[in-house]
Formats: C-alpha cells, sequence, structure tokens
C-alpha cells in the first residue's frame, strides 16, 4: 500500500521515513507551482523546498543578483559567478562533486539578425550569436539549446550525488516555429542523468510589448520558468528531501 509521507508518496513497508500528513497542520500557507510574485519572491521558496540551509550554492550566471534580494547572505554558502566576472558557466572552476546546488540562468533568447535587439541582447553581446567567432557552434535558438546543455553538463560535473540543479528558461518562437525550451531542456538533461523533480512557471504583471506587428501567428509568452533537477547517485535511488 502506498502511504504519503511529506511531500512524497512511498511504500508503507518501506524503510523511508513515516512523517504522515495528519501529524501536520492544515494550512493555506503553501508554495504554489504558479506565480506572478517575481523572481526574487519565487526563488527563495525554491531554495527552502529543495536546498539544505548552509550548503555550498554556485550561481553560475550570477549577473546582478536578483535572484537572492531576499535570501539572507547567511543561509547559504554562495559561489557567484558570470561572464563578467571572467567564469564561463561552461567551464567552472571547481572540482567534481564538490557542489550541492548549482543555479543556471544563461541568456534565452536569441538575437534574430543579430541587431532586433540591440546592444541590451546579453546573448549577442555575451556569447556572440549570430556574430563571426561564435562561442557557440549554433545560430539562434539551437545556439541558446547548446549554452544550456553545455552548462548543464558542467553543473553536472561539480555537483555531489543528489546535488540540485536550478535552471531559469523560457520558450520563444524561431523563424516562425514554436519551441518549447523547457521541455528541450528536460529531454536533453535526462539523457545526462539528471532527473527533472519540479517546475515553476514565473508570470509577468505587465504586458509585454512587440514591434511593428502584422498579424499575431503566435501567443505571445508571458512567462517563463523555474526547473528543479537533481544528480543521480550511484545507486540511482529516488531523491529525497534534504529537510
Amino acid at each position: 500500500m502506498l502511504q504519503e509521507t511529506g511531500r512524497y508518496i512511498t511504500d508503507e513497508g518501506s524503510s523511508a521515513g513515516k512523517r504522515r500528513v495528519k501529524n501536520g497542520k492544515a494550512t493555506t500557507d503553501l508554495v504554489l507551482s504558479a506565480s506572478t510574485e517575481g523572481n526574487q519572491v519565487i526563488f527563495p521558496q525554491i531554495l527552502d523546498l529543495y536546498v539544505k540551509r548552509g550548503s555550498v550554492i554556485a550561481d553560475v550566471t550570477y549577473g546582478k543578483g536578483v535572484f537572492w534580494r531576499n535570501v539572507s547572505p547567511d543561509a547559504y554558502t554562495l559561489k557567484a559567478t558570470d561572464l563578467q566576472t571572467g567564469i564561463d558557466c561552461r567551464d567552472l572552476p571547481y572540482d567534481d562533486g564538490t557542489i550541492d546546488c548549482v543555479v543556471l540562468d544563461p541568456p534565452y533568447m536569441h538575437s534574430p539578425g543579430g541587431s532586433a535587439y540591440g546592444d541590451e541582447s546579453p546573448f549577442e553581446s555575451h556569447y556572440r550569436n549570430n556574430a563571426t567567432g561564435n562561442l557557440t557552434s549554433n545560430k539562434y535558438h539551437e545556439a541558446v539549446l547548446e549554452l544550456y546543455v553545455d552548462g548543464g553538463r558542467e553543473a553536472l560535473r561539480v555537483l555531489r550525488d543528489r546535488g540540485v540543479l536550478i535552471v531559469k528558461c523560457q520558450d520563444e518562437v524561431c523563424s516562425n516555429r514554436q519551441r518549447l525550451t523547457h521541455v528541450e531542456i528536460i529531454q536533453e538533461y535526462e539523457k545526462m542523468g539528471l532527473v527533472c523533480e519540479d517546475l515553476f512557471v514565473v508570470v509577468r504583471n505587465n504586458r509585454p510589448g512587440v514591434s511593428r506587428s502584422v498579424r499575431q501567428v503566435h501567443a505571445r509568452k508571458n512567462h517563463s520558468y523555474f526547473l528543479v533537477f537533481w544528480k543521480q547517485g550511484s545507486s540511482r535511488a529516488r531523491w529525497t528531501s534534504p529537510k
């Protein structure tokens, strides 16, 4: 017989913990799978669910640190790097299996024609998408996916067994073709041995704009995703809460 224990369903006769729901308390203060509250609110909730306090976290695309605005500085040991600090998420300076959690949020929109987003496109300026001497071997959406795959493979290397990978991404339309980036990432990561444990949808409050639109063909994207993966160990047993 299956028995619910906390957030998981386990076999009643197994040696897993028997913390039953009936021992808890009724509440509506729950972490939801979709929210309009923004990255800086949702990200700490993800950490609370999946990353034990005191863990070593490598945010390899730290940028301006938006994710961390509501996270106490003493809650985790944070290693904050990105291209601006001279460290590429595809070539990290950490030994194998030494990191508890990796956060990956590379530029997830390609720059059509090399100029559509002007000088503000992170992919264009940081990864030279569509430019001579590419840092990625592909162009357009395939370059975006390549960056996620290479970054994910490096995260897999530095993560300890049962370590957690948190990935931010967004779907896009490329060459009039719908590209479900979050699905493609999940498929590629599972080939590597990463297991997708959870998915969070971040909905924008403001309405996205578009210039020079003649006729709308696809729904305009107004949401993005946080994907949570864990690294299988040698036993390939199911992930369990770090709490």
